[in-house]
């Protein structure tokens, strides 16, 4: 983890030796002469050989060295912009300087005091969450993890203890997820979140294969026994935050398929790539929890990780079977491929037994969701319109964009079955994001609920202020709903 040393001086002194420097200013004209920032000639000279205004630096950021070979990249931050284009310029500007495996950045931060405060998180987190590796497996790794980071211009009272927080949580989903499917097994994966919350002081359960049988969660088992080792289970972890006489007790739900190969309708290839991150829901509601802790934000979570892999064997379950799930309700399966929310409903159930204020689930769930919205915003739904409504907010504030999708009762008929109480999909799966929604509703008793499908778990090239084409994105956006829910 990154180790972080913070300075309060107003400029970089030129006399120290600083080789990658980011220098994040407030969206100019021109450069006011009490700014006295790093490499303003050389900055000027390239402005001119571009042919490019001083402003352009808050849509295109630009880098280059300076007299003592000191790399230096600026950046303009446009306040009027959303979050998302800030943390965007900020994450390329970074990037300049990354692409030279420093063992350190210097950040200088200029504007009012509230800009430098604004610019001084932004850049932080940013910093934070790309200067360290994800795993790898390469014999010569391409990169090495950032050490330190300095910054000039402002001094957090709390040491920047949110972007700490979120930054951990953020790395925890992304770091999770980026393992190899013969590493990250329902075993060790389990093993890997016992020692997690022995080290963070959670309350750890587990509801392993014969033990849900025996409760009669047969949505769960269905997926589960179709695995060589019945090693499939469901994780409890419970954190409590301070007592506090407005504490809402929260469920976090997480879909952990580690493989997905599709079962017996089988995924082609080209889709079956990049199925170990099928279990990024439950990375995401571990990254959730952790920085929850982190941050002592004030709620009491119960995170539910639904863990298992939808693999193809004489006892993998099939088309026309008719599951009974741990609620009491019948399912006939049309497609072995929707696997997701199979084990998120006895999962739901589970959680909803505990009469939470509230349950927010996260699945990596259907591929109509990306066909959607493509990769850029996630998709929620949910069964009350003020939650909706909350989470815009939260996704504008943290960068980490939703957009909502109805559930109205009418798209219910897609479902219905002539032999069971519900289908769980059906062929046809146009708009599958939306059924797989009204399939969930039936599990969680009508507790207030979110349900989001993260179609923005994976970008091509990286999204808001995240590097890597792993996002991690929900953790963030949880953290300011968390911050705000009443």
């Amino acid at each position: 983890m990154l180790a972080s040393l913070f300075q309060n001086i107003s400029s970089i002194d030129q006399s120290i030796k600083t080789p990658h420097i980011l220098v994040v200013l407030p969206k100019l004209d021109k450069l006011p002469k009490k700014y006295s920032i790093p490499g303003e000639e050389p900055l000027n000279k390239l402005l001119l050989r571009r042919n490019m205004e001083l402003t352009e630096l808050s849509e295109t950021p630009v880098s280059a060295n300076l007299q003592n070979g000191e790399l230096c990249s600026w950046v303009m931050l446009d306040t009027d912009k959303p979050i998302f284009e800030q943390q965007t310029r900020l994450r390329k500007a970074i990037k300049f300087l990354l692409l030279e495996n420093p063992d350190e950045i210097h950040i200088a931060v200029y504007g009012t005091l509230q800009q430098k405060r604004n610019f001084a998180e932004l850049a932080v987190y940013t910093v934070w969450i790309n200067g360290a590796v994800l795993p790898m497996r390469k014999s010569k790794p391409i990169r090495k993890p950032l050490i330190k980071m300095f910054l000039y211009g402002y001094q957090d009272a709390n040491n920047f203890s949110l972007q700490r927080a979120l930054a951990e949580g953020n790395l925890l989903a992304r770091g999770l997820t980026a393992l190899p499917a013969n590493e990250l097994m329902p075993k060790t994966y389990r093993q890997q979140i016992k020692k997690l919350a022995e080290n963070e002081g959670w309350k750890y359960q587990e509801f392993d294969f014969n033990k849900l049988k025996e409760m009669g969660a047969g949505a769960f088992i269905a997926v589960a026994q179709g695995s060589d080792t019945e090693d499939a289970a469901i994780v409890h972890l419970q954190h409590n935050c301070k007592p506090g006489s407005q504490n809402k007790k929260i469920a976090i739900v997480g879909k952990g398929i580690c493989f997905d190969t599709g079962g017996y309708n089988i995924k082609p290839a080209r889709y079956m790539q990049g199925m170990h991150e099928d279990m990024n829901g439950s990375a995401v509601a571990l990254g959730i929890l952790l920085a929850a802790t982190r941050a002592e934000i004030p709620v009491t979570i119960d995170c539910w990780l639904a863990i298992a892999q939808n693999h193809i064997s004489p006892r993998a379950y099939k088309q026309n079977d008719i599951i009974s799930a741990l609620n009491g309700l019948s399912i006939e399966i049309v497609h072995t491929d929707a696997e997701g929310r199979m084990v998120l409903a006895d999962t739901l159930t589970l959680a909803s037994q505990q009469k939470p204020d509230l349950i927010i689930d996260f699945a990596t769930l259907t591929g109509s969701m990306k066909t959607a919205l493509g990769s850029r915003y996630s998709g929620i739904f949910s069964n009350q319109d003020d939650l909706c409504q909350k989470a815009i907010v939260a996704g504008t504030k943290s960068g980490e964009r939703v957009c909502v999708f109805p559930m109205d009762t009418d798209y219910e008929e897609s479902l219905e079955s002539d032999i069971a109480d519900i289908k769980q999909c059906q062929l046809d799966g146009d708009f599958d994001h939306i059924l797989a929604a009204c399939f969930l509703k039936r599990f969680i008793q009508n507790t207030p609920w979110l349900h989001v499908d993260l179609s923005a778990s994976n970008h091509k090239g990286g999204l808001g202020a995240v590097n890597s084409e792993i996002t991690g994105f929900g953790v963030n956006w949880a953290i300011e709903f968390l911050k705000n829910i009443e």
